[in-house]
């Protein structure tokens, strides 16, 4: 097995809580009429340490630092100097090191971003998803359009890197709209965007809509016209697809993302995050309670709110690894898996892999296994089939 102890190390923090729940959000959101700053403050900062100290990673090089959610435009800017400067005094932090933060692009939040900024921030992922009213209306966001492009005109002047999150293939939304809608995103000219298709998950109230019939999604054939759009357009543009739904030009890659689909190790502290990592040679997974009181209370009580510690076996590294990196224009680097994991055939499945490869579903090039255009809508079929008879 290689050593894994110089992979690049990120850290992702997350902040739970926001003004409302949007209809397709399925993370660990809520809202909460009141924050005690302070005090949540000094439990992130708690939960680092404990974090790294169990994951032994004091002194490694940190590559990046997320501030996801939630909302975290809605923390105090304190917690964020906090929480770097923790992490400051515990890792090797470079001088480029990249930090990025969501936020919405509401007035409000827009007034705080140079506070962000000054605490640290030096990329901002800003989640505007439409540019359409009717669309800003269907997906339940607190903005309109026209805040939305001010806002975003605001961050531009205090940060370099600025991306901005759309979701298309909405209910109704026909592909010429998304054309247009596309075109006027695209005449932004931002360095990176994150395109995604409207998905249905389990337990927002999208999902509960669309289970009682109250709500339509394109099908996969109407899905993939969507999809070859966007590809199409981005790419003509200088800002082509580097993972599935993300785009961004030469050098403004997502660093931080780029760590979670190339399986490299991350800590995650706040409710509901979770970290993958390896220590003594094993890969290890950390997740952390969901519920915002129950998180605080343990973390005050014993450093950590951890609720499950796990070690992955081999073939589930090695099929995560396969999983994420597929998602990545340039592939997933198969000898790593082979140096972290054994040969394919004790995590993967051969014959599979060549078929695939015949069928122009993948490639193989510069030892990268990567989806070609003809695979790349079909990677949860791809996964399945070069993971069969190895379900762990």
């Amino acid at each position: 097995m290689a050593d894994a102890s110089q992979t690049p190390l990120a850290l992702y923090v997350h902040w739970p809580f926001c003004l409302s729940k949007c209809p397709y959000c399925d993370f660990n959101s809520h809202v909460a009429q009141s924050v005690d700053h302070d005090k949540w403050a000094d439990a992130m900062v708690r939960e680092l340490h404990h974090h790294a100290e169990r994951a032994q990673k004091q002194n490694h090089t940190l590559s990046s630092i997320f501030f996801g959610g939630g909302t975290p435009s809605l923390m105090a800017p304190e917690t964020m100097a906090k929480i770097i400067t923790a992490a400051r005094d515990i890792f090797t932090v470079p001088h480029d090191i990249e930090i990025t933060m969501e936020a919405n692009p509401t007035s409000v939040e827009a007034e705080r971003l140079k506070l962000f900024h000054d605490a640290g921030a030096n990329r901002l992922s800003m989640g505007i998803q439409s540019l359409k009213s009717d669309g800003l209306t269907y997906l339940g966001r607190e903005h309109s359009a026209e805040e939305a492009l001010k806002a975003l005109d605001h961050a531009r002047q205090i940060f370099n890197r600025v991306s901005a999150d759309f979701i298309y293939a909405r209910t109704d939304q026909t592909p010429d709209e998304w054309r247009d809608e596309l075109h006027d995103i695209l005449a932004l000219g931002l360095d990176h965007l994150s395109l995604y298709q409207l998905t249905l998950e389990p337990g927002t109230a999208f999902y509960s809509r669309h289970q009682r019939g109250l709500l339509n999604v394109p099908d996969a054939d109407e899905a993939r016209i969507f999809y070859d759009m966007t590809q199409n357009m981005t790419m003509a543009v200088g800002c082509p697809a580097y993972e599935i739904s993300n785009h961004a030009k030469p050098g403004q890659e997502s660093r931080h993302n780029l760590i979670y689909w190339q399986a490299y190790d991350w800590l995650g502290i706040g409710p509901g995050a979770y970290g993958r990592f390896w220590v003594d040679r094993k890969r290890m997974e950390s997740r952390s309670r969901r519920d915002p009181a129950a998180w605080l209370d343990d973390v005050m009580r014993q450093d950590h709110a951890i609720d499950q510690y796990t070690e992955d076996s081999m073939i589930d590294f090695a099929h995560e690894a396969l999983m994420m990196g597929l998602r990545l224009h340039q592939g997933v680097h198969l000898n790593r898996i082979i140096d972290m994991a054994g040969p394919i055939s004790g995590w993967g499945n051969e014959k599979a892999m060549e078929q695939l490869i015949a069928a122009d579903f993948i490639a193989m090039e510069d030892g990268y296994l990567r989806l070609t255009d003809q695979g790349r809508p079909l990677l949860n079929t791809v996964i399945e089939h070069l993971t069969q008879d190895h379900s762990g």
